[in-house]
């Protein structure tokens, strides 16, 4: 495996309001999926449907509104099978707002590009619906598999 990828953004929200767009399937939807169904407790359901691509895994530590650990994989895939690798989400109050760091860990080499184009568009996605309090519109057409 790779190094971790890594990447961050300034939310104009508070961390209460930005960790329930992690942890609740309407706001999740709001920025990345076009449905979710999410546990947010050791153990439970992490599943979001990413631009055609089914992500499945489990919340592994949740810790509001500070830090979210919870596994990621594709449904179906060989490369990256549902809980394959990590997120990570770390959130702390910054000049009014939230600054917000994503490291996903255990990536192959491979899936590192579309990954980190994925993560920084949707994360522009989640600062632009948190800010607003309003859904963010994500593309219909379908990914490779390897960009969200």
């Amino acid at each position: 495996m790779t190094e971790p990828f890594r990447s961050g953004i300034h939310v104009d929200a508070p961390p209460e309001r930005v960790f329930a767009y992690f942890t609740d399937p309407r706001a999740m939807v709001e920025w990345m999926g076009e449905r979710a169904r999410l546990e947010p407790r050791p153990g439970g359901v992490f599943s979001v449907r990413v631009r055609g691509v089914d992500v499945r895994g489990e919340y592994l530590e949740v810790d509001p509104p500070r830090r979210l650990l919870f596994s990621w994989g594709h449904e179906g895939s060989a490369e990256l099978p549902p809980g394959a690798s990590t997120v990570e989400v770390r959130l702390t109050p910054s000049g009014g707002g939230t600054a917000v760091v994503i490291e996903h860990r255990d990536l192959a080499p491979a899936r590192v590009p579309g990954h980190a184009r994925g993560w920084r568009m949707f994360l522009g996605r989640l600062a632009e619906a948190a800010a607003s309090g309003r859904p963010v519109t994500v593309p219909p057409e379908p990914c490779s598999g390897d960009t969200a």
